[in-house]
């Protein structure tokens, strides 16, 4: 009679295999995770290159397990969550520029090291203040921290806290302070919003901000537990990348080519999205 093939093996034996095969699936998950790495480097370095040969039509894309990059903190960070005066939404997670009254809403989602947004922000930023300030649409702004864990560092998040004591200072100042950090955005790969006193020599640009409370608050990062909070609003938001413009949650295209759209084209599309037009 032939033997079988279906020999079971010896305990010995099953401890080998087993031994083998969990030593073979580290390695496997291990290579995943380091092609996934070198997959984002590669995508920030052609947005990078892109970007200084004159614009692109790429987003900076957020990693998919980036459910907790924003809390990840030193070992000095506050945990007592304070909510600035003049944050709105879900848990204080969205800051409205514009008429309260608007009949529209336009939705900004951005991370301040995305390189691309600076380039959105660059072209059509006028726009969409032109739009909140006459009253078309109120716009509300969903601000990421994504970039922090993709490149390293804290920038992402030690901006949006100081964004935090602007705003609590007023939405105006908000307003101004967000415009002045895109317009100084370093290199995303530098990291150079992750210095607070960097940060507050950018706040000299903006008349009547630099007070008492936000010079304290930016230095000991009083709204980082906020800061946190916005980022985690933003990874549930299912946007996958930055900029994102949404006209009543209608998506807007922001890039035709390698190029932004004109504020005009821009501007028309927005119009359209909420039926003024």
């Amino acid at each position: 009679m032939a033997q079988s093939h279906n020999t079971k093996p010896t305990r010995k034996q099953a401890e080998r295999i087993s031994a083998r095969e969990r030593i073979q699936e580290a390695q496997r998950l291990e290579q995943l995770a380091a092609k996934r790495r070198q997959r984002i480097v590669i995508a920030v370095s052609v947005v990078a290159v892109l970007a200084l040969a004159g614009g692109t039509t790429l987003a900076i894309t957020a990693a998919d397990d980036d459910k907790s990059s924003s809390a990840s903190s030193e070992a000095a960070e506050p945990t007592a969550l304070v909510v600035p005066a003049n944050a709105g939404g879900p848990n204080g997670t969205v800051i409205t520029y514009g008429k309260a009254d608007a009949a529209h809403t336009l939705q900004v989602f951005e991370d301040f090291r995305c390189p691309v947004c600076k380039n959105f922000e660059a072209a059509n930023g006028d726009a969409v203040k032109k739009l909140a300030d006459d009253g078309t649409v109120k716009v509300e702004y969903h601000l990421a921290a994504f970039l922090d864990k993709n490149l390293g560092g804290r920038g992402s998040r030690t901006a949006l806290a100081a964004v935090g004591a602007a705003l609590n200072e007023g939405v105006d100042k908000f307003k101004q302070y967000h415009d002045v950090l895109y317009a100084n955005q370093p290199d995303e790969r530098e990291d150079g919003f992750g210095n607070v006193n960097h940060l507050l020599d950018l706040a000299d640009k903006v008349p009547g901000l630099k007070t008492d409370a936000f010079v304290k608050a930016v230095n000991e990062r009083t709204y980082a537990p906020w800061a946190a909070k916005v980022a985690d609003a933003f990874n549930d938001s299912g946007v996958t990348g930055t900029p994102t413009v949404k006209m009543d949650g209608k998506p807007i295209t922001l890039f035709s080519g390698n190029r932004a759209v004109t504020p005009e084209q821009f501007t028309a599309q927005v119009k359209q999205a909420a039926g003024l037009q």
